[in-house]
């Protein structure tokens, strides 16, 4: 695939960069090298591999849920700059 000046200006807009001439240049050659490299990968036969959703073996990672104590309110509270009724009293954010 070529690499035009019209894609490099596309793709730059898109990711809102601003490219000057020597950066549009160095950024389509690469560019142009990973296309390259994908037209190789896509050479390869993979007919007998099996899709995967990770790339690493990966079995149930969550953890038993386990009741522990929390800290006590107050002891928390003594951290707020201000409070109300055991919660932490905030700036209005909205009108």
């Amino acid at each position: 695939m070529i690499i035009t000046d019209e894609i490099i200006e596309y793709v730059s807009s898109l990711a809102r960069l601003d490219l000057n001439a020597e950066e549009k240049i160095k950024i389509k050659g690469e560019i142009e090298k990973i296309i390259d490299y994908m037209d190789i990968l896509n050479t390869l036969d993979t007919a007998d591999v099996e899709p995967m959703s990770h790339v690493l073996p990966a079995v149930n990672v969550f953890r038993e849920d386990e009741v522990v104590p929390s800290y006590p309110r107050d002891e928390i509270l003594k951290n707020a700059p201000d409070s109300d009724e055991g919660a932490f009293r905030v700036p209005k954010t909205v009108e």
